[in-house]
């Protein structure tokens, strides 16, 4: 469903009739004057689109190409950041009692894991230091196409130890993901749409799941950019949602402290949020492949939201070049914006 302030501004434009539509500036209450960006943008061809608020109020939405704003669309694993906001409501209920508890008390370990399983937390998943091989790479393949996704993740050998680097896995996440289940008897589609669907009021279709049913954690969920930018303007306010305090407090903070460092970026990770500099601000962003990204800026109170051709193959470059639309184009229009 679409903020009545977002719809207010798009049916003003006319992107919510026409969503092809490329758009210099929101509305004349709203002008995000971005010299420029719409010709970068544009030769960007894998981009679909942007939306940016400030102070929680959108001024930028530009379509290029693909799905309106309004559609879900595969936001691969800036799903890590989603499910990591789920674990963040489910330590506020009491589900899990918090990052430093054990996984052991939360899913079931197979039998054939190795005993150090017992020293992975909760936060050791979310960070992705749990010290096993990774499901994610060259083991991605055999890992999904395993007849257990869960006990594959658990039962991988260690490579470091609980707590060392991050080892980008999204086989952690999808622990997490079996975790909830089990810890509340209900699905994480169940538990996604009644935590965090209905307290935003966001639209979350159904996603793949593994053998047992277990809902995909960590990648191929489907939101709208709208979507996307509740999600971003819950953590810009600490966690609150008008008068609701979704996840708990200090959960925000916790979860953009620097943990593990990316060996491809040397940005730096938290729980489901890379910790970077752009523009000389700290920022915070959720990334998936092709170029899905969830950025937040809190000193320039910026929420910002990309969209991308899921589709094979993508360069780690892309993310750098939307990066850059951020720090040359969105940023600086902003500071102008707030007269800094």
């Amino acid at each position: 469903m679409i903020p009545d302030s977002l719809r207010r501004i798009l049916t003003f434009t006319g992107l919510l009739l026409t969503p092809a539509v490329a758009l210099a500036s929101v509305s004349p209450e709203n002008p995000l004057e971005v010299a420029r960006f719409v010709e970068d943008a544009q030769g960007l061809d894998r981009l679909h689109s942007v939306l940016v608020a400030v102070e929680g109020e959108p001024v930028l939405a530009e379509v290029l190409r693909g799905p309106a704003l309004d559609e879900p669309v595969n936001i691969k694993s800036l799903s890590k950041t989603v499910m990591a906001a789920l674990v963040g409501v489910a330590v506020r209920k009491g589900v899990f009692e918090g990052p430093d508890q054990p996984i052991a008390e939360v899913v079931s370990v197979p039998s054939g894991a190795d005993e150090r399983v017992g020293q992975i937390t909760v936060g050791h998943l979310l960070s992705m230091q749990a010290g096993l091989q990774r499901t994610s790479g060259q083991h991605y393949g055999p890992w999904v196409n395993s007849s257990n996704w869960v006990d594959h993740a658990l039962t991988r050998p260690f490579v470091d130890e609980p707590g060392g680097d991050m080892l980008y896995s999204t086989g952690s996440y999808h622990i997490l993901s079996a975790a909830l289940t089990e810890t509340t008897g209900q699905s994480t589609l169940a538990l996604a749409r009644s935590w965090l669907g209905e307290p935003l009021n966001i639209t979350i279709p159904s996603w793949p799941t593994d053998p047992q049913g277990i809902y995909f954690g960590g990648n191929d969920m489907r939101l709208s950019p709208m979507a996307l930018l509740a999600i971003g303007e819950l953590y810009r306010n600490d966690g609150r949602h008008g008068e609701m305090q979704v996840l708990p407090q200090g959960w925000v903070s916790t979860s953009w402290k620097p943990r593990g460092m990316s060996r491809y970026t040397d940005d730096r990770y938290g729980y489901g949020w890379f910790v970077t500099e752009l523009g000389g601000y700290d920022a915070y962003y959720g990334r998936g492949y092709g170029g899905q990204m969830l950025y937040v800026v809190p000193e320039l109170a910026v929420t910002a939201v990309m969209t991308s051709d899921p589709a094979p193959p993508s360069v780690p470059s892309f993310t750098q070049e939307l990066d850059a639309l951020m720090e040359r184009h969105i940023l600086p229009a902003v500071e102008k914006r707030l007269g800094n």
